[in-house]
């Protein structure tokens, strides 16, 4: 009962706009004051245990990354060249977006960022086509999802310090599924462009145009390849590895392309610092509001309910995948991954399933949910920026909802979509 009025006041405070961050040190607060369970120095105390870890720093550098990046325009060099990767196809803006998404993803591991600087690159220019602005705002929306899934990962750093999984294990597993995430969605746009007829680019594909701008970007792509080979490779650990490569976005800009000056550093700095605190207090505040909900019971009462299933293989994924689900539509995409995350990933161990897939169904799962209606950041980020009504965005994104949750379903009864490449780097 006692975690049924905790989940109710939750999900109360997050509908009235509150912060989460805010919310989730005040209930603990509120409920030791009031039944002197415990002293409240534990609340400080376990918001310190949550962020004392050393792999949790490469999370500024990945920040700080894609900042340099934005800020030098090599995001304008990625889109030249999805262009013209994408050619004449009907569509081709819509498929732009997701490609621009998935090279973007390899150089920030951000939801919220892909969504933010995609989306102002390209969806003026999907505006001035002639695409309906929820179908832009949700193809902006989903496809940013990408970006904490193709590694660098922000959440699979903050998920492998919660649960001890290898952090270049989850990077080498993320690689299959974000790039089947992006394909799931271009056959989608293809379907909506054939059926409305969008507009298609007046220059074809040629080999001569894609390989001028593969060169144009070359230098931004060797980030997210000196990022993940690194790591991958055991050569630098994960912080060292995002340092290296926010180091080779900063010279890039200054001295290679040319686009930045010193003085514009700053301001890359300061919202790369100011964005990473808003992650860091997350997780920092996720520590108490653990300890509450193992101290109510709720996370045991979760972990013997989902293992009551696991007599039918097939019940029990349709279980994990319809709780992530709902859970997503409720609740911030961080914090079901920092607080809900390690419980899964323990059930479908015991389940029988590997940990690094159990992981990547756990975060390729929340992060959809961040761009599920009612509460997902991407949501709203991309219907901001596209200047549309919510609910006709979250019309727009029912066909993509469906198309990645079924693409969920595949990731969690075939192994080999996430166990492939970290196998084989074991080898």
């Amino acid at each position: 009962m006692d975690s049924i009025i905790l989940l109710v006041v939750l999900l109360f405070l997050i509908l009235l706009g509150a912060p989460i961050g805010f919310i989730l040190i005040l209930i603990p607060f509120v409920y030791i004051l009031f039944t002197d369970a415990v002293p409240l120095v534990l609340i400080p105390s376990q918001m310190f245990n949550a962020i004392d870890s050393v792999p949790l720093t490469a999370i500024a550098f990945f920040m700080l990354t894609g900042e340099l990046m934005t800020s030098a325009t090599i995001t304008d060099r990625l889109v030249a060249l999805s262009r013209a990767l994408i050619g004449r196809i009907r569509g081709g803006l819509a498929q732009v977006n997701v490609l621009v998404s998935m090279f973007f993803a390899g150089m920030n591991g951000s939801v919220v960022a892909d969504t933010a600087t995609v989306g102002a690159l390209v969806l003026p220019a999907m505006k001035k086509a002639g695409y309906p602005a929820a179908f832009s705002a949700a193809v902006t929306g989903v496809s940013s999802t990408i970006g904490g899934i193709i590694p660098p990962s922000i959440m699979m750093i903050v998920l492998a310090n919660s649960t001890e999984i290898s952090i270049a294990a989850l990077f080498a597993a993320g690689i299959i599924p974000g790039v089947l995430i992006g394909v799931v969605i271009m056959i989608i746009n293809h379907y909506f462009a054939i059926k409305y007829n969008f507009e298609r680019s007046d220059e074809p594909f040629s080999i001569r145009r894609a390989g001028k701008e593969l060169y144009r970007s070359s230098f931004a792509l060797l980030i997210p390849l000196v990022l993940v080979g690194s790591v991958m490779g055991g050569v630098a650990s994960v912080v060292e590895a995002g340092a290296i490569t926010a180091m080779v976005a900063l010279l890039t800009g200054v001295f290679v392309y040319r686009t930045i000056k010193w003085k514009e550093c700053t301001g890359a700095f300061r919202r790369a610092f100011r964005n990473s605190a808003m992650v860091f207090i997350i997780i920092a505040a996720s520590g108490p509001f653990s300890w509450l909900l193992t101290s109510l019971g709720a996370i045991g009462d979760l972990e013997s309910w989902l293992l009551s299933l696991t007599d039918s293989p097939i019940i029990f994924i349709l279980a994990v995948i319809l709780f992530i689900f709902l859970l997503g539509t409720v609740m911030d995409s961080a914090v079901n991954i920092i607080i809900v995350g390690p419980v899964l990933v323990n059930v479908m161990a015991q389940a029988g399933f590997p940990e690094v897939q159990a992981a990547i169904v756990v975060i390729v799962g929340f992060l959809i949910g961040s761009v599920t209606p009612p509460v997902g950041v991407a949501y709203f980020t991309a219907a901001t920026i596209a200047q549309v009504r919510l609910e006709k965005v979250a019309v727009a994104l029912i066909p993509y909802l469906v198309g990645l949750f079924l693409l969920l379903f595949f990731i969690l009864v075939i192994p080999e979509l996430t166990m492939f490449l970290p196998n084989l780097m074991s080898n």
